[in-house]
């Protein structure tokens, strides 16, 4: 596989991963912030946007012909990591810090972007590269 390629396909599925979750969580807690805590907002927000990035990152970054379920798995360990953390994050930033919890869920995605990178090229769908 050109990894140049995947690379660029990267970083073209990662933008659209972020703007979707971004967007995702923006959205749910105009809706629904009044009768829903926003940490419960990001977990289904979290969920959604692992999803739509299995996806992306499956049939058009790594373009996989692996096990699905294993791989749609794998994908939940590699963020699993990455979402605890931004849980954390949030919570400290919205609580201690009185940053919006929009604003600051922007500014955790830069921390994800990289985990996420890291974990699907070296883990997740490592075994399709060439």
């Amino acid at each position: 596989m050109d990894r140049h390629g995947q690379f660029i396909r990267y970083l073209i599925g990662g933008a659209y991963n972020t703007l979707f979750g971004f967007v995702f969580f923006a959205t749910i807690y105009y809706y629904f912030s009044d009768q829903v805590h926003y940490l419960i907002l990001a977990i289904i927000s979290n969920i959604a946007a692992i999803t739509n990035s299995f996806v992306v990152y499956r049939l058009f970054v790594f373009k996989s012909k692996g096990n699905i379920l294993k791989e749609y798995l794998k994908v939940y360990v590699v963020y699993g990591a990455s979402f605890i953390i931004s849980l954390i994050m949030m919570a400290l930033m919205v609580e201690l810090l009185h940053i919006h919890p929009v604003v600051t869920q922007g500014l955790i995605l830069v921390v994800t972007v990289i985990i996420s990178y890291l974990g699907h090229k070296n883990y997740t769908f490592k075994k399709n590269e060439s």
